[in-house]
């Protein structure tokens, strides 16, 4: 998985934790589009190609499960993690409810998160590829 570049969408309002977050996935082959706010996530995921979001659960305006579930419902197949100082066991399920892939506190250890990252990859490319043959099958189908 080294080889490839993964399009990672990072949502938070601390701005020195975004640039630093920024910075860490950048020099690691990941392409980074970073955002302060929930609202700006949303119109991020319609103009970049996003492969996983990173979002933070407490920020002003659009709060992190709000913005998890619009970018679910903004472009199918992506996956969610939300990375949050302020998460609790209530949270952590309604975050899971929603369709997060994961919930991780802060501060959380680097490896940690690049596994998680590659982890959601890999699922975000399994659901597109159950998203095509859904549509494959319903071309087929209607042509039957």
């Amino acid at each position: 998985m080294d080889n490839i570049s993964i399009n990672v969408l990072v949502v938070d309002d601390e701005e020195e934790f975004l640039a630093s977050i920024t910075k860490s996935l950048s020099v690691r082959n990941f392409k980074v589009v970073a955002v302060n706010r929930g609202e700006k996530a949303i119109e991020a995921v319609r103009e970049h190609a996003v492969d996983v979001a990173l979002v933070d659960l407490k920020m002003p305006g659009i709060n992190g499960d709000e913005t998890l579930a619009a970018l679910k419902k903004e472009q199918e197949g992506l996956e969610v993690i939300i990375l949050t100082g302020h998460g609790t066991i209530d949270s952590a399920v309604e975050c899971t409810r929603i369709g997060a892939f994961a919930f991780l506190q802060k501060p959380c250890e680097l490896n940690e998160l690049l596994d998680t990252l590659h982890r959601a990859y890999e699922k975000k490319q399994k659901n597109v590829e159950e998203i095509n043959e859904r549509r494959i099958k319903g071309i087929l189908k209607s042509k039957a």
